[in-house]
């Protein structure tokens, strides 16, 4: 599909006049009124809206994303000239974003017609449908078949073309309802494909090429976490010891879990080994049964610990454990989709919390830190920053303002927000001086103390190579100060930094 008929229609006034009435797309209506921008980064063009305030915009890859006025987005066609087929073949398809080939032709052609018969109280458009199709070289098509290239169109606005609010970063609502499949289903796929290769294969060089590879080992984990097989147990052995080379890890202990579900007392020396392989594999799988256990004090252990952690519904699982998944095998846009939407409503639940009778107190701030660790190891700092910045505003302890503080002023830097991150390591500092939280007190002589001074420093280092010498020189006086206060290790690790800062600073002259 191509441009084609878009080229056409710029081309031709009365093909213009046309196609914004009755048909709704209007070519001097493209100014959408918000600045927007795609999720995934990539370029969006407008090139016409309709009357309710909606903009049409072409992607990257030619297709159409149309977003309405009100907060709602989605792909409408492969190309321009799709989209201007389906404007124009389906001039109510506003009203057919619940449809799809499945309803049927006889629910669709009954749907159509009771709407274009609305429609023809104010024109001729069955005349003028066949008179733009002419003049566009646009081919006739039958309704049923622009409904499921309309269907087929939506159901591709995830994740690639995920509509956001520029300024705030907050999501657009999909345009349509129709059902997709959770995030974990295209997560786990190749866990399970592996799975069923370890079925298969015969024994322990054949199950090697899935248990040496860290990420498919995890994978063939998890798949087997929801799907658990009698004749797994000698598969699971093999993994749960490849598994510990990576430490301590969620599939370890899941790999644990499902072999201790057996029952047989001959695990423990495995199990046992296992928990000894370092320090942190020691403390993951502390409370395993001891070596004279029986097999059914194993299996009760494992019971509790999979009830408590595990379980055999993917949709019980964490969405943490989906989007790392998923950005570990390249999913990037699957994962930093779901994060965005649960950012989305975390900060609607803030929004709600700051109402009249409301506690902030009462809210976990837990998925907030998750959030911002999530989109930095996407190498999403936009919205790593909006995360934090909601974080830092959250009461609680002085040690935990400072140390959102300190990351959301990192961040700003990093996007080049001077201003916005000298502003912020001010409200660090003021923390530090408040008297009334004693759980800053040892702060001088420990490693917050030592990256407090550090991004100061570095703060100050980007003001004077953006030549910005004023901010420059009154930051650096700010980050001496600091680094007076602290003690031992944590100044002298600083020192050198200070003073390649210092010299950086008298350069400006």
């Amino acid at each position: 599909m191509t441009d084609h008929a878009l080229r056409l229609l710029r081309q031709s006034r009365s093909a213009a006049e046309l196609a914004a009435f009755p048909f709704d797309f209007d070519l001097d209506r493209a100014d959408h009124g918000e600045e927007v921008r795609l999720a995934s980064g990539g370029e969006l063009t407008p090139v016409a809206g309709d009357g309710t305030g909606g903009t049409f915009f072409v992607c990257a890859d030619g297709s159409v994303l149309y977003a309405g006025s009100e907060g709602s987005a989605g792909i409408i066609g492969s190309s321009a000239d799709e989209a201007l087929e389906i404007v124009i073949g389906l001039p109510g398809w506003h009203d057919y974003l619940d449809l799809s080939p499945a309803d049927g032709t006889e629910k669709i052609l009954a749907r159509i017609a009771e709407t274009e018969q609305e429609m023809r109280e104010d024109s001729d458009i069955d005349a003028e449908r066949a008179e733009l199709r002419g003049a566009l070289g646009l081919p006739e098509r039958s309704p049923v078949e622009l409904i499921g290239l309309l269907h087929k169109a939506l159901l591709r606005t995830e994740p690639d073309f995920l509509l956001l609010n520029a300024e705030e970063g907050g999501a657009y609502e999909l345009l349509d309802r129709q059902p997709r499949p959770p995030l974990w289903e295209p997560v786990l796929a190749r866990g399970r494909a592996d799975l069923a290769v370890l079925r298969a294969g015969d024994g322990p060089v054949a199950w090697d090429e899935v248990a040496r590879d860290p990420l498919r080992r995890r994978l063939a984990l998890r798949a087997a976490q929801f799907d658990r097989a009698d004749g797994d147990l000698g598969l699971l052995r093999h993994l749960v010891r490849y598994e510990a080379e990576s430490s301590m890890t969620d599939e370890l202990r899941l790999g644990a879990v499902l072999v201790g579900l057996q029952g047989l007392a001959e695990d423990l020396p495995l199990l046992h080994e296992v928990r000894d392989t370092d320090f942190d594999t020691a403390c993951g799988l502390s409370e395993l049964p001891g070596s004279g256990a029986m097999g059914a004090e194993l299996r009760q252990w494992a019971l509790d610990m999979d009830a408590s952690m595990f379980g055999t519904d993917p949709s019980d699982e964490p969405l943490f454990t989906w989007t790392e998944l998923a950005r570990d095998q390249g999913m990037t846009e699957l994962a930093r989709v779901a994060l965005i939407r649960l950012l989305d409503e975390v900060e609607l639940g803030l929004y709600q919390l700051g109402r009249p009778g409301k506690s902030p107190e009462a809210l976990d701030t837990s998925p907030l830190r998750a959030l911002s660790h999530e989109f930095q190891g996407l190498g999403d700092r936009f919205q790593a920053l909006r995360a934090q910045r909601l974080l830092a505003g959250l009461p609680d302890t002085a040690w935990a303002r400072v140390s959102a503080r300190l990351t959301q002023a990192r961040l700003e830097r990093e996007l080049g927000q001077l201003p916005q991150a000298t502003a912020t390591l001010a409200a660090l500092r003021a923390i530090l001086t408040d008297p009334r939280d004693t759980s800053l007190r040892l702060w001088h002589g420990v490693n917050l103390g030592r990256y407090i001074t550090e991004e100061h420093y570095a703060l100050t280092r980007a003001l004077a190579d953006a030549d910005l010498p004023e901010e420059a020189r009154a930051l650096l006086a700010s980050a001496d100060a600091i680094l007076g206060e602290l003690s031992g290790n944590a100044a002298t690790g600083v020192r050198e930094l200070a003073e390649e800062t210092a010299e950086r600073v008298r350069d400006l002259g």
